[in-house]
């Protein structure tokens, strides 16, 4: 006991000294690279953002569903609370289970309160439903054309569109006990609790049971972690609020498929649904205000990603405004309803659209509304969220944001390590900075674009001067025994160096080969070292070590001094002899 008190010591005198840090004890969650610094404009005091509202998960007639719900969501678990706890968290999405986790790892009593279904967006209506319905999406597309692969017959398939949805609820319901109320309230939390939670004050709040019984409780706490997560937006175009519409919260409740559907919005998830119904059978028809697709990713890619939309048959309009919206009532098989969609499109014609069904996907706004922040001294606004320092620390030294409702980063895997490091910081005063985080993401369209670091457009925003490396899977041996022709890797330095500024890739796993680049972008791996890290070959990762490679033939690593010398020594080995 005595060397393992000397060896604490040890430990702590060097965190107290700054020759150690709390990374060094728990592991290191940043490293040598980071994310744009890029920022949501604020909105004005008293501004709001209209949001769709909350739904419940269906069909209610699935068993399946209700035993989801039963998990994640029972409205009528409201159990006897203590008067206080060491962290008391609102919302439990991927930020508010991450946050009781990394408490209970440091040995802290925490309260864990959510008042719709745990989980959040991810399990229940974003990361994981969709998934199901892209996978099978991307099989049928893969059968279709086998045939260009020499397969006889397999072109010839169709999709069962409700056989389809009663998966992804299996699925959806096989992790819901993994992320339930029962197994937090066992293994990490110290009570959950379901109910509308509600500051009172800077140290405490007023929890709301969900069942409609009124009963209400109030608990202290010594630090609060807001991970409310956000929602649909709603952007005003004339009719679309007061018309009830499919967004992520409910369009999974869908049971057959519709035979049109307009998609207003064109960002990741929807046009992940856009293309995945376009595939089954419904004609989908997209709506995008700006000049393109994905005006947050490489242009190159995004031109990439709209010409396979395009095959695939979704009708595309960009740099269109909607300008009134009529329909409803909202269905999810038929009889469906007829909703009309009055656009203005880029030669600046209007044109009405007919479809029957709508989905709006126009992004997200942060869950404010409701929580009383005014009264615990937490700044805010509906559009950027709440408002933290670099620390994830609110205007109120124990109240602490993370997740989607405090960031622009709004992917589960940055609430997740946000998460980790608010509550470190927290606790532990770790010091772990928002700004060094170095995010990669996503969009799980096919190809899929995956991107991390900064793009051509942040670069050039900032002033930065900069190389561009590209390889195109066409010339990848592996891509070619697949039939992919389309696609590439592309890489940005520093002018003149190696050092990786970002990537973006456009392939069919762009989102697991984009790890590899990460990890040297976190660990200050340049181009000249990871072009001589051995693949396997064949495979679709290679063209990564291929894009590197080039740098070893560029002008500023292949100097003329380098080949000279390279000569000369040739020639001295030569006159040695054997």
């Amino acid at each position: 006991m005595a060397a393992l008190e000397a060896e604490a010591a040890k430990l702590l005198a060097a965190l107290d000294a700054g020759t150690s840090s709390i990374d060094d004890v728990l592991g290191r969650l940043y490293g040598q690279a980071a994310s744009p610094d890029v920022q949501i404009p604020r909105a004005a005091p008293g501004v709001t953002m209209a949001v769709a509202p909350e739904y419940a998960m269906g069909p209610s007639s699935d068993p399946v569903v209700q035993d989801t719900i039963n998990y994640v969501g029972p409205k009528d678990h409201f159990p006897s609370l203590d008067p206080k706890y060491d962290l008391v968290v609102i919302g439990a999405g991927v930020a508010g289970l991450l946050s009781v986790i990394t408490a209970k790892a440091l040995g802290k009593r925490a309260l864990l309160i959510e008042r719709h279904y745990m989980g959040g967006d991810c399990l229940n209506v974003g990361c994981v439903p969709s998934k199901c319905l892209v996978a099978a999406a991307k099989a049928l597309n893969s059968c279709r054309k086998a045939a260009s692969l020499g397969v006889v017959g397999a072109g010839d398939v169709s999709i069962d569109f409700p056989r389809v949805m009663k998966r992804m609820r299996d699925i959806r319901g096989g992790i819901a006990p993994h992320d339930g109320v029962a197994r937090y309230g066992r293994d990490f939390c110290a009570a959950v609790c379901i109910g509308e939670a509600a500051f009172v004050n800077e140290t405490e709040v007023v929890i709301t049971a969900r069942d409609g019984s009124g009963r209400k409780q109030t608990v202290a706490f010594d630090r609060c972690m807001v991970a409310t997560g956000a929602s649909a937006a709603v952007p005003p175009a004339p009719g679309l609020l007061e018309t009830p519409h499919l967004t992520n919260g409910n369009f999974f409740n869908l049971e057959a498929l519709p035979p049109t559907l307009g998609l207003i919005g064109a960002g990741p998830i929807g046009l992940e649904m856009a293309q995945s119904l376009q595939r089954f059978g419904c004609q989908v028809t997209v709506f995008e205000m700006a000049p393109r697709l994905l005006p947050r990713e490489d242009a190159d890619a995004a031109q990439v990603v709209g010409e396979c939309l395009q095959e695939d048959g979704v009708a595309i309009h960009t740099g269109c405004r909607v300008l009134n919206v009529q329909g409803g009532p909202l269905a999810y098989k038929a009889p469906w309803s007829q909703y009309k969609v009055t656009a203005r499109l880029q030669n600046g014609a209007n044109h009405t659209f007919t479809f029957s069904a709508l989905l709006n996907a126009t992004g997200r706004a942060p869950n404010v509304t409701g929580l009383n922040l005014d009264k615990a001294n937490v700044s805010y606004d509906a559009r950027s969220g709440v408002h933290t320092d670099d620390h994830y620390r609110t205007s109120n030294e124990r109240v602490y944001a993370a997740g989607d409702v405090a960031s622009v980063y709004k992917f589960t895997h940055a609430a997740d390590w946000q998460a980790r490091c608010a509550v470190r910081n927290a606790f532990l005063d770790a010091k772990c900075q928002k700004s060094r985080l170095l995010v990669p993401w996503c969009t799980y369209v096919d190809p899929e674009v995956a991107a991390v670091g900064s793009s051509d457009m942040d670069l050039e925003q900032a002033g930065v001067a900069f190389d561009t490396y590209m390889r195109h899977l066409k010339d990848v041996d592996r891509c070619k025994c697949d039939g992919i022709d389309r696609g590439f890797v592309k890489i940005r330095t520093a002018k003149g160096g190696d050092k990786i500024l970002g990537a973006s890739i456009v392939a069919p796993h762009a989102g697991d080969l984009i790890s590899e680049l990460t990890v040297c972008m976190q660990n200050g791996i340049g181009l000249a070292d990871l072009a001589g890290v051995m693949h396997p070959y064949p495979t679709a990762a290679e063209s990564i070590r291929q894009c590197a490679a080039q740098f070893w033939f560029s002008p500023h690593f292949k100097t003329a001094a380098k080949a000279l010398a390279i000569t000369r020594r040739g020639e001295a080995v030569a006159k040695r002899g054997a």
